[in-house]
């Protein structure tokens, strides 16, 4: 076993279940995937740490993006139950690993990311993986991708004071929405969040305390007060 394998193996086994990481599925996707690959070279010594992980910086006034913790990642994931037959959206994959994820357990993932660096390495990444089930667009987050839509699932990949109708609309009927709810714009702790689409209707209700990195651009217009 190298050394990355067994810090996968004590990732599952120290962070992933005594946190209520059940699914055998989603197990088995992280304690095979190699997260190193997913964050710079000057990361790759702490890919496996129980925190996120700065893959693009700050720059004109956009914050900085991140993966997300081990813990947060996989029981988000958990969450939106996600099936083999599912067409899954990923909102903010940055540089793959979360979409990497999703095609082990799902039929298609369709990987959304705005900033052209991002997307050029998760593109890369999922390919040199050989992982096929999985496309690359680019595009702002809150807009989702209504092109390949409608989702099974949708999975944001940071936090969101409030998820954009423009996504819940995406979904199926029956279709399921996890994402981290903040109080406010540009919080990192809220609660993980499950939507279903019921009845034309997309109803969210809060599972578990969860941090986040804040969504770039997703955060609601402010109101305007007379």
């Amino acid at each position: 076993m190298t050394g990355y394998e067994a810090r996968r193996m004590a990732m599952v086994e120290c962070q992933l279940r005594p946190n209520q990481v059940t699914d055998k599925g989603l197990l088995d996707a992280m304690r095979t995937l190699p997260r190193e690959r997913f964050v710079p070279p000057a990361f790759e010594r702490l890919a496996y740490m129980d925190e996120a992980i700065e893959v693009f910086p700050a720059r004109e006034g956009a914050p900085a993006r991140f993966l997300l913790a081990p813990m947060v990642q996989a029981r988000l994931i958990q969450l939106a139950e996600v099936e083999a037959k599912d067409k899954v959206l990923d909102v903010g994959c940055g540089t793959g690993y979360s979409a990497a994820i999703l095609a082990r357990l799902a039929a298609t993932v369709i990987g959304l990311e705005p900033e052209p660096a991002l997307a050029k390495a998760a593109a890369a990444n999922l390919v040199g993986l050989g992982l096929r089930n999985t496309e690359m667009v680019e595009g702002p987050f809150a807009a989702g991708w209504p092109a390949a839509g409608p989702y099974d699932v949708i999975v944001l990949e940071g936090s969101v004071s409030e998820v954009p109708d423009a996504l819940l609309s995406q979904l199926k009927e029956g279709g399921r929405l996890v994402a981290v709810i903040t109080a406010a714009p540009n919080m990192q702790q809220g609660k993980a969040n499950l939507f279903v689409r019921v009845d034309g209707e997309a109803r969210g209700v809060a599972h578990f305390d969860a941090g986040a990195s804040p969504l770039p651009g997703v955060a609601p217009e402010p109101a305007f007060v007379f």
